[in-house]
């Protein structure tokens, strides 16, 4: 009998001992609970302890989790409906805390979402939609993250980044916007053609002006050789004439000749005249 007490009681406190050992994984954060209060926090892995059937382990995540919220309306600076669609990543990091404000992760997401809602309808409504769609997205995101993590720590989270998925008018406002953009578009399509037509009636006023310029100095040019190559020829004939003033008349007589008894001019002239001197001779 005694031996069959003592294995008992072995085994008893093995299991009471047992009972009291935790092992806590990098991936977890572990509160302690005594009594239904929460009294310590357990970070650090490894092999842990708590008191028997006295104290509790609740278990949370020690690594980051995702925040998905439904699309929803915010009312830019400039009086337009936009349709956000966000997401977020936080992390828990006083597991105590976010306990006793939130108790489970699916019961701060509803608290998420307000807290990080609220945020963007504040920072977003105070600039206008093309600078939260095109410019300012970035700078945007970085303060809603920071004014959300402020509001979130009075519960033991921390939010790591908030991002905008999507930006999306409402339907209703989708045909306006476009319409808006096409006018505009062609508004300044046509200010491109008619700043092109008028750089094009630029450009051939300079080209006639210039085509214009060029002739005229051809035309110098042209009118200055002939002038020369005449007042040389002129030379040459005075030159020739001076040598042998028979001769020259001679040979100016017979060109005279070729000319107009081509077979196709008619000539009446006297029988008398000089020009035929030359048939006449011997």
């Amino acid at each position: 009998m005694k031996g069959l007490t003592g294995l008992i009681l072995a085994i008893a406190v093995l299991v009471f001992i047992g009972s009291g050992m935790m092992i806590v994984d990098e991936t977890e954060q572990v509160v302690i609970i005594q009594l239904g209060k929460p009294v310590r926090n357990i970070s650090e892995p490894g092999l842990h302890f708590k008191i028997p059937f006295l104290q509790s382990a609740t278990y949370f995540e020690n690594r980051l989790l995702e925040y998905d919220s439904a699309p929803n309306t915010i009312l830019t600076k400039d009086k337009k409906n936009l349709i956000v669609d966000n997401y977020a990543q936080w992390r828990i990091i006083d597991p105590l805390k976010f306990l006793q404000s939130m108790r489970t992760i699916s019961q701060a997401q509803p608290r998420l979402d307000d807290i990080i809602y609220s945020s963007l309808r504040i920072e977003l409504g105070t600039h206008d939609m093309h600078e939260i769609i095109n410019l300012k997205r970035d700078s945007l995101m970085q303060k809603v993250t920071v004014a959300s993590d402020i509001s979130a720590r009075d519960f033991g989270v921390q939010i790591i980044d908030v991002r905008i998925k999507r930006a999306d008018l409402p339907k209703e406002n989708e045909m306006a916007v476009f319409d808006r953009m096409r006018a505009e578009r062609n508004r300044m399509a046509k200010q491109f053609r008619s700043e092109g037509a008028e750089e094009n009636v630029k450009i051939k006023a300079k080209t006639d002006r210039d085509r214009e310029i060029i002739l005229a100095k051809a035309y110098r040019e042209a009118q200055l050789i002939r002038g020369d190559g005449e007042a040389e020829a002129i030379r040459i004939y005075a030159e020739a004439f001076s040598k042998d003033s028979e001769f020259y008349e001679f040979v100016k007589t017979m060109e005279t000749y070729e000319t107009i008894f081509d077979g196709k001019t008619k000539v009446i002239l006297s029988p008398k005249s000089e020009l035929f001197k030359y048939l006449k001779s011997k």
